[in-house]
């Protein structure tokens, strides 16, 4: 009787390969070849589930997605009952940033991937949607807590989103440290909500 394939498992094996290579390698790295030899298997294998680079490295953003909201779902069960809006969002962005080892890992392979999707606007199409719901939810965060007349929800979340972008590259060369990345979020959320009071 044949073996039966786990193709879960397989596809599983071959994505944490290719996450290696191209956080220890860099994007440019990731080919068939790669990646194959990373995971143990024939190209042919990975072919079999990556027709294209292209597919290889959407899905290498979507392990990167899938890591992110389940850091994101853990902190935010931490905080118990109904968080007010400017906690849950301050403890969401926190965890997006890259401020340890396996998120700058992370961080490397996504930074990357966004330069790869720059010239790649069919490949770059797929975020689109991911981007117009986090900012759909971060706005709406903002319109349930923010008191200040003057701050347009929509637009404050587009900068929110621009500060944890430019935080999380800077993270990433090291130009400063985790107390300042996190000091300066505070201070846009300070801005957007207006400074942080104890809870009642």
């Amino acid at each position: 009787m044949p073996k039966r394939v786990d193709h879960r498992e397989r596809r599983a094996l071959i994505a944490d390969a290719l996450m290696r290579v191209a956080a220890d390698q860099g994007l440019e790295a990731v080919s068939l070849r790669h990646v194959a030899a990373a995971a143990g298997v024939s190209p042919g294998m990975v072919q079999h589930y990556f027709r294209t680079r292209d597919e290889m490295m959407t899905f290498a953003l979507s392990v990167i997605r899938e890591r992110n909201e389940a850091r994101v779902t853990r902190a935010v069960a931490a905080l118990g009952g109904t968080p007010r809006p400017r906690e849950l969002l301050r403890t969401m962005l926190a965890e997006l940033l890259p401020l340890d080892e396996e998120r700058r890992a992370d961080g490397r392979v996504a930074l990357a991937f966004l330069a790869y999707t720059a010239v790649r606007p069919a490949v770059a199409a797929a975020l689109h949607d991911e981007t117009a719901a986090l900012l759909a939810f971060l706005a709406a965060q903002i319109r349930a807590g923010s008191t200040h007349p003057r701050v347009d929800p929509d637009h404050a979340a587009v900068g929110l989103l621009a500060v944890l972008e430019g935080l999380g590259i800077y993270l990433l060369g090291g130009h400063y440290p985790a107390e300042t990345a996190l000091a300066a979020l505070d201070a846009q959320l300070d801005l957007i909500f207006g400074p942080e009071t104890p809870a009642a």
